[in-house]
Formats: structure tokens, sequence, C-alpha cells
């Protein structure tokens, strides 16, 4: 439970990271988002450092957290309501995270 929890904050760490510039550079906002974005994505790289796993491993199973977090800032925060299809396929990416992640190790 606390890996999962700690790839959601992770997760979010990215996600407000690169939302921030993007407001700036579509939405016209504000030049100063970008200091709290840049802090962002530096909790995101440290946030990533934590794991004890492999680093590999770590990102390749951070990648389906991302995902399905991902597509919950679509819905919260854009206002658009994910597909059947994008539940599914953020289901079997977490399911792949749980494999990466949780599965016995050999040597």
């Amino acid at each position: 439970m606390k890996t999962l929890l700690l790839f959601v904050v992770t997760a979010l760490a990215e996600i407000v990271g690169c939302y921030l510039p993007y407001l700036w550079l579509r939405q016209h906002a504000s030049i100063w988002l970008l200091l709290p974005a840049a802090g962002s994505l530096a909790l995101f790289a440290w946030l990533l450092s934590l794991h004890p796993e492999a680093s590999g491993r770590v990102y390749a199973a951070y990648g389906g957290v991302y995902i399905a977090v991902a597509l919950l800032w679509l819905w919260r925060v854009d206002g658009i309501v994910p597909t059947r299809w994008d539940l599914l396929g953020a289901s079997l990416c977490l399911l792949g995270m749980g494999v990466i992640m949780f599965g016995p190790r050999s040597g």
C-alpha cells in the first residue's frame, strides 16, 4: 500500500509539473507558474528515488499508475469523463504495475 501511495503522489507531482507550463503556454496564464512547475518536477524526481527497487523496474511500474492518475486528472480537473475503454486500459496498466512490483523474484 505504501508503494502504491508513493506512486500516486509521484504521479500528481509530475502531472502538476507539466500542467502548469501547459496553462502558461496554451491558456496564457502567468509565467510565474513555471516556478512551482519546476519545484513539482523536482519533487517528482526525488519521489521516484525513494523506492527501494531497481530504478528500471520502478519506472516501468510507475507508468501504469501514472496512466490511472492522469485519467483521474482528466475527469476531476479537465471535466472530461473517462470512457469505459479508458478505464479498462487503466485497469490493465494497474494490473501490470502490480505484477512488476509485487511478483515473485528469483535470484
